[in-house]
């Protein structure tokens, strides 16, 4: 059991750095769109404008899971959003897509998918939907 300072301090800290990540990644998505291209699986209608909506969201997302009102809504929707482009993960792991002229290998892309529901647990621990696997006394 953890005391709810303690919890609520690492909650802060965890939602802080998912915050700047976020918003960051959401930067890039709309400043350089195409670089994000090559992993956009065939399947995705409007491509382009998807990776765009998805920079939208990232940015905005950050900003609402730093508030108080918006934190819980911006949690549930980080946690949607990291399951929606893990088809995008599969694509660039498995089809050794080169980004900005460098191609990852397994090194990374092993670890990233297998990451991918800690971001899920992550986004939904910072916007303050779960304690699990902690508990408040």
């Amino acid at each position: 059991m953890i005391h709810t300072e303690t919890l609520e301090r690492n909650r802060a800290i965890l939602r802080w750095i998912l915050a700047i990540v976020y918003f960051a990644v959401g930067v890039v998505h709309l400043r350089n769109p195409h670089a994000f291209m090559p992993i956009m699986p065939a399947w995705v209608p409007y491509p382009h404008e998807v990776i765009l909506i998805t920079g939208v969201c990232e940015v905005v997302g950050a900003v609402a899971l730093m508030t108080t009102r918006l934190r819980h809504l911006a949690g549930i929707m980080f946690a949607a959003y990291a399951v929606c482009v893990f088809p995008a993960n599969i694509k660039h792991a498995l089809d050794h897509v080169t980004l900005a002229g460098t191609q990852l290998g397994w090194w990374y892309h092993g670890p990233r998918l297998a990451f991918q529901p800690v971001f899920v647990w992550w986004a939904l621990f910072a916007g303050g939907v779960v304690n699990w696997p902690f508990r408040k006394p």
